[in-house]
């Protein structure tokens, strides 16, 4: 039987509440939770909290949501709550050091990659778009740095070509729940066997902007098709058709050139398997997208209702015109 351990809890978005709801079912002791502020949501813009704060409210576990962990006040309340061990999953707030030195056993974190590939705030997102075959979760011990902390415990997953950011979340949230539990299970030791990070192969996932969303049509074909994984569900890849903005859920790479000298982004064909459009050294087929004001729809629905836009010959384009 593992040592229960009095845990201290820092997360915000759905991944951090899938952690926090497999460590209460754990041997050990959540006595507090750390989340953010109450945020406006939704059309209404009404405040919303965290999925993490309604895990912890559903569990009657005092919830704290400082905008800052650095005035004295803050600290002086972690201090108290007297805390083994502080976990940080996707809280979105720095820990500085004065707060990091607070639990018996130091702050430990989550994160959702190979470390040290892929540090920083999109390793998921990141980890796609550039085409990895593997990926995973990183527990490490927290230092001042941005995720540089000694490596306390891996786990490695596989990237296939049908994952989105959406799906591979999902199961980078049950990997890293059970392999936090594990080493929350065996944490003095595996303090003691904690490696640092190599410093080869650092690379670094930074935030997806808004900007990134549009498709550049002259890259390659595995650019774009990972690119359109990469940014499923948030924030969704697009292209433009004259002045509509489509967006792009779905695609797949296509073998055949004979139609790849058409200027990237000419719509070859469209029929119910998909919407060949031409790329920087090929073709792709778009499976599943979204017209303006509409669901998102598979090709097939759309040949089955209006699909003049989208015919071929026509071009998308990276600019409104």
């Amino acid at each position: 039987m593992p040592t229960p351990l009095r845990v201290v809890f820092a997360g915000t978005p759905a991944f951090a509440a899938g952690h926090l709801t497999e460590l209460l079912a754990s041997e050990h002791e959540v006595i507090a939770v750390y989340t953010q502020p109450d945020r406006p949501a939704g059309r209404g813009k009404q405040l919303t909290a965290s999925p993490v704060k309604t895990v912890a409210q559903d569990h009657l576990i005092p919830v704290f949501q400082p905008v800052s962990l650095r005035s004295p006040e803050e600290e002086a309340t972690l201090q108290a709550l007297k805390p083994d061990v502080m976990v940080v999953v996707a809280y979105g707030l720095l820990l500085p050091k004065n707060i990091l030195d607070i639990p018996a056993f130091g702050c430990i974190n989550v994160h959702a990659s190979l470390l040290p590939r892929w540090r920083g705030a999109a390793p998921i997102h990141r980890a796609i778009e550039a085409g990895d075959q593997e990926t995973g979760v990183t527990i490490m011990r927290m230092d001042e740095g941005l995720d540089t902390g000694a490596m306390l415990k891996i786990a490695k997953t596989s990237i296939t070509a049908s994952h989105t950011t959406g799906t591979l979340t999902d199961e980078l949230e049950t990997l890293g729940a059970k392999t936090l539990i594990s080493t929350l299970d065996s944490l003095p030791a595996l303090l003691n066997e904690a490696v640092d990070q190599p410093e080869d192969g650092i690379t670094y996932a930074h935030k997806i902007s808004k900007a990134e969303a549009v498709i550049d049509w002259s890259q390659s074909t595995a650019s774009i098709t990972q690119k359109i994984r990469a940014l499923n569900p948030a924030p969704g890849c697009f292209t433009l058709l004259g002045d509509q903005r489509i967006k792009l859920w779905e695609a797949s790479a296509v073998s055949n050139e004979s139609n790849a000298n058409s200027p990237p982004g000419t719509i070859i064909s469209v029929n119910k398997e998909g919407l060949i459009v031409t790329t920087g050294d090929g073709l792709v087929s778009i499976t599943r997208l979204q017209l303006p004001n509409k669901k998102p729809l598979s090709i097939a629905e759309i040949v089955n209702g209006n699909p003049a836009p989208l015919s071929p010959g026509n071009q998308f384009g990276s600019h409104l015109k």
